[in-house]
């Protein structure tokens, strides 16, 4: 089934109730399998540049990508070869971004957050940066499959605090990894299966600051078969619920399967290597 009929994506960013610009910034685009979000940071609106630049250079390197060959099936080579491909285009926009913050002291020290989903063949590559997530929902269960690159993560892994010291801790939004803050970026890069049913949800911290994991579960579950009102529904709740901080979601419904084209994943091994 091509990627288009078989995902059904939406995405929605909003400034929140507290503050006067939006730093977030989202893009999809089911025809090509791709769902991206950036959450920035720094003085001015050096944020929503981050974020904006984060998002923009790798929706069309990505893009050119997938109209010049079709994703590869499963396998420890193929899975290589598309993680360092993805390494390398986030590491391009970093080295992007990173320049532009030196070059414009309007712009220095910008960064943001980033999460990348690139679905083929019935999974997903997921590269992410910093503290913005991605959920799925299979059946009744919800799952953070990204982890935090944060100080509230590292104190939560050494057991220096515990999940419920967690909730009021004063640093929560210390991101420990963020795109275009230094020279290099290691995003963390894992696959994930897709099957008919899942949904998937990239959000930044303004949402899941603001509604809890239940909650975002019992949305999904009520309205996930339109991504477009689960979406709506998602932003409403973190504004009902405060809205302290910029909230962006982009929900993808899995509505069938979709099996990379065979014979055409060798152009992207000869073109990347089979090893890092």
């Amino acid at each position: 089934m091509p990627l288009n009929e078989a995902l059904a994506m939406a995405a929605r960013t909003d400034p929140g109730k507290m503050r006067a610009n939006n730093e977030d910034a989202v893009f999809c685009d089911a025809s090509l399998g791709l769902a991206i979000l950036a959450d920035g940071m720094g003085g001015y609106n050096a944020g929503e540049v981050a974020s904006g630049m984060a998002t923009t250079l790798l929706a069309e390197s990505l893009g050119r990508v997938m109209s010049e060959v079709a994703a590869q099936p499963p396998g420890d080579t193929g899975l290589r070869s598309i993680h360092l491909q993805l390494w390398e285009l986030i590491d391009d926009a970093n080295a992007e971004i990173y320049c532009a913050a030196q070059s414009d002291f309007r712009c220095f020290g910008m960064g943001t957050t980033l999460v990348v989903a690139w679905f083929y063949d019935n999974c997903l590559t997921v590269a992410h940066i910093g503290d913005s997530r991605l959920y799925r929902l299979r059946g009744d269960g919800l799952e953070q499959i990204t982890r935090d690159h944060s100080l509230l993560q590292e104190q939560l892994d050494s057991g220096m605090i515990s999940p419920a010291q967690a909730r009021a801790f004063h640093a929560r939004n210390l991101v420990t990894r963020a795109v275009g803050v230094e020279p290099g970026v290691e995003p963390e890069i894992q696959e994930v299966d897709a099957l008919v049913g899942d949904l998937f949800l990239l959000c930044s911290d303004g949402l899941s600051d603001m509604v809890d994991d239940g909650e975002i579960a019992r949305m999904l579950r009520e309205y996930g078969d339109d991504p477009a009102i689960a979406a709506d529904r998602l932003v409403e709740m973190a504004n009902d619920n405060g809205g302290r901080d910029n909230v962006s979601v982009v929900v993808v419904k899995v509505r069938g399967a979709f099996p990379a084209a065979t014979g055409k994943w060798q152009k992207l091994l000869s073109r990347f290597g089979q090893d890092r």
